[in-house]
């Protein structure tokens, strides 16, 4: 086996931390976005020589993991939450508190709405850059989007999410 054109190496070692979080976003647990993110890394690596436009890596990687994770949410008839957020870094406990209460609902989303919120919000793509990573149309981002910030809504009205989200 060759090595991988030079760049790759340099590319993950810079981009892992974004790209897991995406990886965790979209899975929810630890153990299958490292999973999630090493097979879309694996199948990067193979094509490396072939992405011309080294600073569109990201975003080939990231549809790669939807891909993956499209697949495995098909075959998965119901989701089972069986590990805790990661701690955020601080120490503040009421930031906290809203913070797993928002990820244990948006846990409960069903994958497309969720997919949805983590390209939107936690990966700052616009509208159009979610529908071609998830390969629909605008119109179904707006709509995934704003039914998904509506379930958030009911299920945690305590928090203030934006009205601007939806």
């Amino acid at each position: 086996m060759t090595d991988p054109e030079p760049g790759f190496e340099d590319f993950v070692t810079a981009r892992w931390a974004p790209l897991y979080r995406t990886a965790y976003l979209l899975c929810g647990t630890s153990h299958e976005a490292e999973d999630l993110l090493q097979t879309a890394l694996a199948t990067t690596c193979v094509r490396w020589g072939q992405i011309r436009d080294k600073g569109a890596a990201d975003a080939y990687v990231r549809r790669t993991m939807l891909n993956l994770a499209q697949r495995h949410w098909r075959r998965r008839r119901r989701e089972v939450a069986t590990e805790h957020l990661p701690d955020a870094g601080h120490d503040h406990l009421g930031a906290r508190a809203d913070h797993v209460a928002l990820w244990t609902e948006v846990r409960r989303l069903p994958p497309r709405m969720r997919a949805v919120l983590v390209l939107r919000y936690f990966e700052d793509l616009s509208v159009s850059e979610t529908a071609v990573a998830l390969g629909c149309s605008e119109g179904t981002v707006k709509s995934q989007t704003h039914h998904a910030v509506g379930r958030l809504r009911v299920a945690l009205p305590a928090l203030e999410l934006s009205k601007d989200h939806a």
